[in-house]
């Protein structure tokens, strides 16, 4: 599979380009949880209120509702947007092979979607003046709708971390439904339910004519709703268990930034959980408005760390054996060591360079590092590698995933791979006007011979030994 098309992409400055559609991202996945779970609590509301359990319930329901109408149909909508402008700036080749393989899955999704937004907007308009069956198969509608374009979106999302047999099958199905499809369902759905209930404690706080008893017992309603989250530690285990090995190893201490955002993640879901089912649903604790906003923002990092963790686990690819994190295919190595990583870009670089080898090695870190790196901003090169030996920096390159374990080949020429190194020691030297090139043989020759050495395949699998190392 070739994807030796290069696309034109922008640059954000000191911002890493991974910053930028992580952090979008995040707040856009949150924002749709809410939406997805939202649906499923006025469900449950409005079966509280027809069957008497709950005479308050369809008051809050009607106060919920328009909460979820501004930050979903509203702010969920626009970054829902906002992320496909910023995917195809970014990463077009990875969401196109996306777009390719499951374009009738997105299609599918989309019908859910638009399912969704006519059954919510049906409701604000006329839930009012329907009668109580009808307000509920009408939030059903919205629930299940919502709920399937969770359903759609989560079988692609999982297929880029475990595809699993499509990668030689090539069966829609077999990728969507791939090892890690069901636990990071569940999980979701669990999230989903969640968030939304912590954003009705928060909602009935507002509803100040509401006594002090009523808003106790409403939000032990959405407590209830919220149980579920008993379940979250062993379908954590499950996800966890489910993941290739290297990228579990990424998460249990072999990238402490993964490792980190796990137990950002975990240790907030366990203080949310904590709460839930011992203060609002064992004791029956009444909780104002600014604990409610706290655990929600305590939700927030759950999922922030949990979105995180996901990206990360798939390193060094974002499509995992297909596309690597760079969006060079990983059956593309061999032949750009061979022909160059730069001859296939036509696009013009947004500054000069005092030499035509530190342009070539700005276009080289265009290619094989500009999505995930910066060259002085966040996760910079000059940072990472600057201060390191002339010797250091070209065979750590020429070695990259050997290296660091989580990166991809380097996947360019030698005369690349230098280029690149005199480009990240001119930034450590403050980019003075007047820059000696190299392009000694022998170096050259010794960087063809680490580059052959590393081989063109990840980390991941097992290195063949060197004829020195075999004695």
């Amino acid at each position: 599979m070739s994807f030796l098309t290069t696309y034109p992409v922008n640059d954000f400055g000191p911002a890493m380009k991974g910053m930028v559609i992580g952090g979008l991202g995040i707040f856009h996945v949150f924002l749709a949880q809410f939406a997805i779970g939202g649906g499923m609590l006025m469900a449950y509301f409005q079966w509280l209120a027809m069957t008497g359990r709950e005479p308050r319930a369809r008051e809050v329901l009607d106060s919920y509702f328009k909460y979820l109408i501004l930050v979903s149909f509203v702010t969920g909508a626009l970054t829902g947007v906002a992320m496909w402008f910023t995917s195809i700036q970014i990463s077009p080749t990875t969401i196109g092979q996306m777009v390719d393989v499951f374009h009738w899955v997105w299609a599918t999704e989309w019908l859910f979607f638009w399912v969704e937004v006519i059954a919510g907007y049906a409701f604000y308009r006329w839930g009012k003046l329907l009668s109580d069956r009808a307000r509920l198969t009408l939030l059903l509608i919205y629930s299940v709708s919502g709920y399937g374009s969770l359903f759609w979106i989560n079988g692609i999302l999982s297929w880029q971390l475990t595809p699993g047999d499509w990668v030689q099958t090539r069966s829609l199905w077999v990728g969507f439904f791939n090892q890690t499809f069901w636990p990071s369902l569940l999980y979701r759905t669990i999230a989903c339910m969640v968030i939304a209930g912590l954003v009705a404690a928060v909602v009935v706080n507002t509803m100040t004519s509401l006594e002090r008893e009523t808003r106790t017992r409403l939000i032990h309603h959405a407590a209830r709703f919220m149980l579920p989250i008993l379940a979250m530690p062993v379908i954590g285990l499950w996800f966890l268990a489910a993941l290739p090995e290297d990228s579990r190893g990424w998460v249990m201490g072999g990238s402490i930034a993964m490792t980190m955002f796990l137990n950002l993640a975990v240790g907030a879901s366990a203080l949310i959980g904590g709460y839930v089912v011992v203060g609002l649903w064992k004791q029956r604790l009444t909780i104002n408005g600014a604990t409610a906003t706290l655990l929600l923002a305590l939700a927030f990092g759950a999922s922030a760390g949990g979105e995180f963790v996901r990206e990360g686990a798939r390193k060094p690819y974002t499509i995992r054996e297909v596309l690597y994190s760079n969006a060079i295919g990983e059956d593309e190595v061999e032949h750009l060591r061979k022909v160059g990583c730069t001859t296939r870009d036509p696009y013009p670089l947004l500054e000069p360079y005092p030499t035509a080898q530190l342009t070539l090695g700005a276009r080289t870190f265009r290619n094989q590092c500009g999505i995930c790196h910066t060259m002085a901003g966040v996760n910079a090169l000059e940072h990472l590698m600057g201060s390191w030996t002339i010797e250091q920096q070209r065979m750590n390159v020429a070695k990259l995933q050997w290296t660091k374990g989580f990166m991809p080949p380097f996947a360019g020429t030698a005369e690349e791979l230098e280029a690149l190194v005199q480009l990240v020691r001119w930034e450590h030297a403050k980019r003075p006007p007047n820059f000696p090139e190299s392009h000694d043989p022998k170096v050259l020759a010794e960087i063809e011979r680490w580059l052959e050495e590393a081989g063109p395949r990840p980390a991941s699998e097992p290195r063949p030994l060197l004829a020195t190392e075999a004695r």
